[in-house]
This record gives C-alpha cells, structure tokens and sequence, in this order.
C-alpha cells in the first residue's frame, strides 16, 4: 500500500502562490471583514434615502435617454434645387355655393395662367348648397397666386358667395404627422370666414419657408412652413368678383430640422456619475452624523476631554 502526500513546497506551488498574492496587490477595493463594522439605525434611513434617489434619478434620465431631441438651424440654401415645383394640397369648404360654379386658377411670374385647373375633388354639403373642394397641384419657386373662383364655370351663379373654411393648406412633401416639430406647416388649418357679406373677396399673402426634416433613421423629407397675412376687400365692381386669392412668395432662408438622440455614452456616464456621487455624499452625510452622535455619547458619559 502507497500513500500521496501533497507537496507544498514544490517549486510550482511556491509559484502559484507568489502570483495570487502579488495579483492581490492590484485590488483598490480592499474588503473590511463584517466583524469590523457597525451597522445602524441613521445609516440604514440613509441608504434606502441614497437608493430611492438613485431610481429616481436614474428613472429620469433613462426616460431623457430615450426622448428625441429636434434641433433646428437656419441656412441659405435651396434644399431641394433638383426640383423646379412645390407640391400643394388644399382643402377647403365652401358652406354656400354649389360645386358646379367652383373653380382653380393658377397663375405665377413665369407666365402660367390656368383657368379651370381640372384635377379637383368636389363633394356637396349642406344638402348641396354648399362644396367641399379639394385639389393637389405643383407650383414653381417663383411668386404667383392660385386662387378658388368662378372665373372658369359657364355660369355664373346670381349670388357669388366665397364665405369659406379651410381645413388644410400644406406646401412640400407631407409628413404622416408633423406634430411634433415646432413650426408652421399648416397655420391656415380651420380658419374660419363664414361671417362675412355674399360680395366680400378674400385675401392671403403666404410667405413659404422651405424646410428640411431628418428623423433619427436619417430619412430625409422636405416639408415646407408658411406664415400668412390677410386682408379682407368688402364688394367689387364690374371688373371683379368675389374670389378667395393665395398669394405666395418664397424665403431664401431654410429652416433644418435634425431628431438627435443622446449617445449610450453619455447616459452611462450619467448613470455612473449619478451613483458613484450619490453614494459619496450619503456617507460622508453617514460619517458626519455618526461622528457627532459619537460626540455627544462621549460628552453624555463625561467622556470627552
């Protein structure tokens, strides 16, 4: 019978442990045995208070985190040179004349002038007294008007009665929802002119802004904002009828929007920053209070000298 008897003082032994403790040397986070500690009532509100301000915190900026910015910037440029037209779509009702008498006429500074623009949708309201008329056309980057009348109907009506709402003018590519960019992509949307004369002819002078939108999947549409300013013309001679103008001109100025989201980087960072130093003031509050409650024991017993 043979027996095996480990040895501890072979060279490879002796090695191992030399390297285990020379790794050691390397630990900053050295552990003070539990029987060296004193736990206590202060220090237990303490970390629950510095635990609960961590999910807090760290609710708050995992909710930034996902939350997309948009930011803006002004430039002088043609975002869309490629293209010559602008698309439009507009949509508006008229309570108190008869779809068969309204029209659209376009005209600009290069010359066009169509009478009777054709591709148009009309609906009857009001037990067909009325129109809702809705229309999608293209205008050049040069200033012109388009405006909705009874120029081009064979017949005119015996009472020309422009009073309107418009539910919706948009110029550019449509977005699904707009909503949530800050801007003027629609500020026509429900005005309200229904109060006004039989002969009384409308006025809006559109100032449009070309504008560039690239979401966070960095795809890229171009919808374009428009401020207005109006002015209403009560009766008309021989020469006019009542009409609802569109005048517009166009801004060199272009407004860029960018959806940004903050890097994982920096939210770790945060988050790292929002423990480590949360933790760092809970004890050194820890430390203070337990310091002075010590004190006081000491000057209680008489203690302290």
């Amino acid at each position: 019978m043979s027996y095996s008897i480990g040895c501890f003082s072979c060279p490879s032994f002796l090695k191992s442990q030399y390297l285990l403790a020379f790794h050691r040397r390397f630990d900053i986070y050295r552990k003070i045995p539990k029987d060296l500690t004193q736990p206590t009532y202060t220090g237990a509100i303490i970390s629950i208070s510095s635990s609960l301000f961590i999910i807090f915190l760290f609710i708050s900026e995992l909710s930034s985190f996902l939350t997309t910015d948009v930011i803006s910037e002004l430039t002088v440029d043609d975002p869309v040179s490629n293209k010559d037209k602008i698309p439009v779509f507009i949509n508006i009702s008229l309570p108190r004349i008869q779809c068969k008498f309204i029209g659209l006429d376009i005209q600009d500074d290069m010359g066009r002038h169509d009478v009777g623009y054709i591709e148009n949708e009309k609906k009857e309201i009001n037990d067909g007294k009325g129109c809702l008329f809705t229309s999608d056309f293209f205008i050049k980057k040069v200033p012109g008007n388009f405006h909705v009348s009874t120029h081009a109907s064979e017949q005119q009506p015996p009472i020309i009665d422009m009073a309107h709402i418009i539910h919706k003018i948009r110029f550019g590519v449509e977005r699904n929802d707009t909503s949530n960019i800050k801007g003027s992509f629609n500020p026509l949307g429900n005005i309200n002119k229904t109060k006004f004369k039989s002969t009384t002819t409308y006025d809006y002078v559109v100032r449009i802004v070309p504008s560039v939108y690239e979401d966070i999947n960095k795809q890229v549409s171009y919808p374009f904002q428009y401020t207005y300013s109006s002015r209403i013309i009560l009766g008309h001679d021989h020469d006019s009828m009542p009409t609802i103008w569109f005048r517009y001109d166009l801004s060199p100025i272009t407004v860029r929007y960018h959806e940004k989201r903050k890097p994982i980087y920096s939210f770790l960072t945060t988050v790292c920053a929002i423990i480590g130093g949360t933790f760092t003031v809970a004890s050194i509050i820890d430390s203070c209070i337990f310091t002075a409650s010590e004190l006081f024991k000491k000057a209680e017993m008489g203690k302290l000298t």
